[in-house]
């Protein structure tokens, strides 16, 4: 493909990501895949450049852009070496028209980039929501230890203890590490997450919000297989992939349970009042992982922020239900909004006077309110709030 060419798919591509955001349809990864599954002409290098160019374009708009092309413009304003390829050639996009508008630049639409700033995430601090993700990796405990792993890249030990870091398009899910279960794709910063639940050998653990299980198989190393893991979620397709997860990673899951919306206790009847820890991983804005899915900015509202607000309440009310006493409450959310971190946290402590905060002391991050902050302009990894609460 020429590069004019390669230029006019990625806006093609970018139109469809820009309807998706729009209309709550597919991520921007699956409508790559989807697009390059479709058109076998595109070589591998194609397919690199494409995919570079749509996420570059992706994250220089603030806004949602009006169109891909529009996108694109935008990009070309920052590269000087596109606007050349805007020349009406076959295959290629046609040339730019007099006073053509550009996307609108930024960090995020305006009315979140006033909320990330008036939670402390501006500047350069905003600006590397949308850099490029590291692959970080965990090396499962269970069956090997980072200090003695052979792997085919050695990789940077991380500040999770069981953490490393590799160039990014590692093809690790390739590895026979991987097949035998040794490793798993994990972020810094949520294997941090898993840290600040102190997990033991013995102990009841409720992973309330398991999803596919990353945080769960974490936990599960911690726990060397001895005393009840209980991983618990809404979603069935998520849920369901816990189970090859775990048998790969030789980890012990006591129970999985689907919960139905708005009738979560009567399902976890069985464990009230017995977890000596449970971790929500509450459902939120995503905005610490920007840097993985920078079209998420572009799907969120205010409507949508409401409305993940009064789900995060309710499960920390379904979670400190199934604490015991003097046992732990850990909530974390992957946002860097104060509504979603330490202003949750703070409603849940007043109307719960008898609960106390209790930071988790993390080699990353700084405290935030009666909690923790992980963020990834100053710690590397994607940005998180954690808070641990003790019930008397």
């Amino acid at each position: 493909m020429t590069p004019a060419a390669r230029l006019q798919s990625a806006i093609e591509i970018t139109d469809q990501i820009v309807a998706a955001a729009l209309a709550k349809g597919p991520p921007a990864d699956r409508i790559l895949a989807d697009w390059f599954r479709t058109r076998r002409f595109a070589g591998s290098k194609d397919r690199r450049a494409i995919r570079e160019l749509v996420y570059r374009a992706v994250r220089a708009c603030g806004p949602i852009p009006q169109s891909g092309r529009a996108a694109m413009l935008r990009l070309a304003e920052e590269d000087r070496s596109l606007p050349p390829y805007f020349d009406g050639s076959p295959y290629g996009p046609a040339p730019t028209a007099e006073g053509e508008p550009a996307a609108e630049g930024g960090v995020a639409p305006g009315w979140l980039a006033k909320r990330l700033a008036s939670s402390g995430i501006a500047g350069a601090e905003a600006q590397a929501l949308l850099g490029r993700a590291p692959l970080d990796i965990r090396v499962n405990a269970l069956k090997a230890s980072r200090a003695t792993i052979e792997l085919p890249l050695p990789g940077e030990p991380l500040a999770a203890p069981h953490g490393l870091r590799l160039p990014p398009g590692t093809p690790v899910e390739r590895w026979e590490a991987f097949d035998q279960g040794l490793v798993e794709v994990q972020d810094g910063g949520s294997q941090l997450a898993c840290e600040a639940v102190a997990a033991r050998r013995g102990e009841t653990i409720v992973d309330l919000c398991a999803g596919a299980g990353g945080k769960t198989l974490a936990l599960a190393a911690a726990m060397r297989g001895e005393g009840r893991l209980i991983a618990a979620d809404t979603d069935r397709t998520r849920l369901q992939r816990l189970a090859p997860r775990a048998e790969r990673a030789g980890a012990t899951i006591q129970e999985s349970i689907l919960l139905n919306p708005g009738r979560e206790l009567p399902a976890l009847a069985a464990w009230h009042g017995q977890a000596d820890a449970v971790l929500v991983d509450a459902p939120c804005s995503g905005t610490g992982t920007w840097r993985r899915n920078p079209e998420a900015r572009w799907r969120l509202d205010p409507a949508a922020l409401k409305q993940l607000g009064t789900l995060q309440r309710h499960l920390l009310e379904i979670a400190a239900a199934l604490v015991r006493p003097g046992g732990r409450l850990i909530y974390v959310t992957c946002s860097l909004l104060d509504e979603e971190g330490p202003s949750r946290t703070d409603a849940f402590l007043a109307a719960h006077p008898e609960w106390t905060a209790d930071p988790p002391p993390l080699p990353l991050g700084a405290p935030r309110g009666p909690g923790w902050r992980l963020e990834p302009a100053r710690d590397g990894v994607d940005g998180f709030f954690i808070a641990r609460l003790l019930r008397p």
